[in-house]
């Protein structure tokens, strides 16, 4: 049996408000999704009464369900002590895979968690894994942030520093403190550790300019960690911690959101600069209610920003100083092919438009709920179909249009599913 972490909470009757839960379930070996998985639905602190069971269909998603939880003021008012979210336990099973379980998915009122779940093939021993969520940072002590210059000196004798800033595909997390050689490195994709660490640390019912300034902000410190090769350069073999005294709170297995997500897709390959200095700035933050940090950005204080009409710029600018810019990676690794730069709608024709249809069709062997199309460089009524089928089993706004959101998580799942395929 595999504990990865323990907490304990009762959550009956955790309050008068309903928030959504999305599940999906994919092999971890292939990516592919999992069909027939049966999914049983506890509440954490009542985990042998099931209020849900639930089946995946051929593309491995479950019915979209609503579930209780506490009040939504819970959430935006700092004052208020009471946790803001309600805790759920989620039993997975299918045919040919290991069995999961996850303890702690943390549902907050009028957005949807999304839990995604990776299942890992039988083996002989047959055991369960299990995975129990810790408490949100906002909500549970954690370990406050131990001060660090926010650019680093880069002309240190044999330190290693990027040419350019670069998106990374994937990142090495140290699920504990640095110099804890008991703890576990997981590979991450950039994008999914964003969201993770969002989602552990700020609550996704705040305003949007509010998780945009965070998110960026989170970004940015993973990015220069990344530039400057922090970690590596120390000796270590990973690339940023899961500690919040020296980083982030990263999770392993936990849910994120949907107004999370949409933000980290919108802004994937940005990070906050000043002038003449070519790394991201390691920005520094703190909640603001149980630490203050008068240099930095506080949590409580960007979503209280945010309620009064800030915009993100402004919200990033009040804390960090007014000389703060959002600027671009120039490169973005384990992306096939660039975004065209323009949406792609019907009538739009050319090259962009077959590589984004042969994509689309590679997806399909592994989805069957997507129709095949013709890969001819033309954008018509049969491609705006396939496309918004992908678009409703990724939880996408089902547009029909191919815009920067929808271009990458095409790139994305093409990606994974194409990856196994070269190796077999």
């Amino acid at each position: 049996m595999n504990i990865v972490q323990a907490t304990q909470t009762d959550n009956r009757n955790p309050g008068v408000d309903k928030g959504k839960l999305r599940i999906a379930v994919t092999s971890e070996i292939t990516s592919y999704p999992v069909a027939d998985a049966t999914i049983s639905i506890s509440y954490t602190g009542v985990p042998n009464s099931t209020l849900e069971q639930l089946k995946t269909d051929s593309s491995g998603l479950a019915e979209e369900i609503e579930l209780d939880t506490p009040p939504l003021e819970y959430s935006l008012d700092p004052a208020i002590e009471s946790q803001p979210y309600s805790e759920y336990t989620l039993n997975i099973s299918a045919p040919g895979f290991e069995n999961m379980s996850i303890a702690g998915t943390e549902l907050l009122p009028e957005v949807t968690a999304i839990q995604n779940v990776r299942l890992r093939p039988l083996n002989p021993e047959g055991e369960t894994d299990i995975f129990v969520i810790p408490g949100h940072t906002l909500y549970e002590e954690y370990p406050p942030k131990i001060a660090e210059d926010e650019i680093k000196p880069t002309n240190e004798t044999g330190e290693i520093v990027l040419s350019r800033v670069v998106v990374p595909e994937y990142i090495v997390v140290h699920d504990g403190s640095p110099r804890d050689t008991t703890a576990r490195n997981y590979y991450v994709k950039y994008k999914d550790y964003i969201k993770n660490v969002a989602s552990s640390e700020i609550y996704a019912t705040w305003p949007e300019n509010t998780i945009r300034a965070n998110v960026l902000a989170i970004m940015s410190f993973t990015l220069n960690r990344v530039y400057t090769e922090w970690y590596r350069n120390k000796g270590y073999d990973f690339t940023i911690t899961s500690s919040t005294a020296f980083d982030h709170k990263w999770i392993p297995e936990r849910n994120i959101y949907d107004t999370i997500s949409a933000v980290v897709d919108e802004l994937y390959g940005n990070y906050l600069s000043r002038p003449n200095v070519r790394q991201p700035i390691l920005t520094q933050y703190c909640d603001g209610r149980r630490v203050q940090c008068p240099d930095w950005m506080t949590q409580w204080g960007s979503m209280s920003l945010g309620e009064q009409g800030y915009s993100t710029i402004e919200i990033l600018r009040y804390y960090y100083g007014d000389n703060m810019y959002i600027n671009t990676a120039p490169e973005i690794s384990g992306v096939p092919s660039s975004w065209p730069g323009y949406t792609l709608e019907i009538g739009s024709r050319g090259e962009k438009v077959r590589q984004m249809q042969e994509q689309l069709n590679v997806i399909a062997g592994a989805y069957p709920k997507i129709p095949k199309i013709q890969a001819d460089g033309i954008y018509g009524p049969a491609t705006a179909e396939a496309v918004r089928v992908f678009q409703s089993v990724f939880g996408l706004p089902q547009t029909g249009t191919v815009d920067f959101r929808t271009w990458f998580k095409i790139s994305e799942i093409f990606v994974g599913v194409s990856r196994i395929a070269e190796l077999v």
